[in-house]
């Protein structure tokens, strides 16, 4: 089965990842400086400090009848954050997985959570998380990847395919084979991620807040958006701009699902030279799609339990 659908690249859609001038928070680009370091310290840009994925866990965690509906079969996840995230964004989707009699693990990449290196490559990505599932023998598993994470499951699953049952793809990067995940970027937002890349001292990349609330969480309140975005760290860039060698991935026929929330504005939509679905699901060949109402972000802070119901359907047999 071929899994590589060619895709062209050129036009742009309105809901791209360019910012839109939306006031009070316009960010008026390109027409002064771009500032080094962490964008949120400029006072256009107010922030909450409350950490992004610090929420505890909600407290309406399934019924008896949901946990018996959704959990009939016991799987164990490994969940694979993206970019702009570390391993808590997963908190509330697994602290509902593991109510339901699941088995869930959720590493940290390099360059994220505690530790603060940002010289990392997408190869020292894939083997930590490689590690990880040898270190602690993990057999069968439903390995979850979302956004950037996408790349890192496809890297993985090719290292070590005897330990897979079931790859799950939610809103995630399926990259073909010898191409990056900046590629999949439309041509505006490859400009943007140039200019903050280069005004960085560290080679990183520090989404400014304008952008961040109209395309990562564009069901956000204002509110929600200032805290999520408050508890944000500017991201390694070089991962996203490696070429991947994924010619052992797409000769094998892993089972294969993706988990599409329809209002995700990060990549543009209703084009089909970009976009989540299904521009990069349909690269799965044979694959279980399911859907939900959500952005790329916020559904996982707001409605965990729903995130974690459509990755049980995909994930399960």
């Amino acid at each position: 089965m071929n899994r590589n659908v060619p895709s062209g690249y050129g036009g742009y859609h309105r809901n791209s990842l360019m910012p839109l001038p939306v006031s009070p928070y316009f960010w008026p680009y390109p027409y002064y400086p771009l500032y080094p370091g962490d964008l949120r310290l400029n006072s256009r840009f107010p922030f909450a400090p409350m950490p992004t994925w610090s929420a505890p866990v909600p407290e309406s965690l399934p019924s008896a009848a949901y946990q018996e509906k959704w959990s009939a079969q016991r799987l164990t996840f490994v969940l694979i954050h993206g970019a702009w995230a570390d391993a808590g964004f997963w908190n509330g989707i697994a602290a509902h997985l593991r109510k339901m009699g699941h088995t869930v693990y959720t590493p940290d990449n390099p360059g994220r959570g505690p530790d603060t290196n940002k010289d990392v490559t997408h190869a020292m990505i894939t083997r930590s998380v490689a590690d990880f599932i040898t270190s602690r023998d993990l057999q069968n598993i439903v390995l979850v990847g979302h956004s950037f994470g996408g790349s890192v499951v496809q890297t993985v699953a090719q290292l070590m395919p005897e330990r897979i049952k079931r790859l799950v793809f939610y809103n995630a990067f399926i990259i073909k084979d010898g191409e990056a995940v900046a590629d999949e970027f439309p041509p505006a937002a490859l400009e943007v991620f140039r200019k903050l890349r280069e005004s960085s001292m560290d080679d990183t990349i520090m989404l400014p807040f304008p952008f961040f609330r109209e395309t990562f969480v564009n069901l956000a309140s204002l509110e929600t958006a200032r805290r999520i975005y408050s508890g944000i760290a500017p991201e390694p860039a070089k991962p996203s701009y490696d070429k991947l060698d994924l010619k052992k991935f797409y000769s094998q026929n892993f089972p294969a699902s993706y988990v599409y929330f329809t209002e995700d504005n990060v990549l543009p939509q209703g084009n089909s030279e970009y976009g989540w679905h299904p521009h990069m699901s349909s690269r799965l060949g044979l694959f279980r799609l399911l859907k939900g109402q959500g952005d790329h972000l916020t559904t996982a802070k707001t409605d965990p339990g729903l995130v974690a119901a459509r990755i049980y359907e995909a994930g399960r047999d």
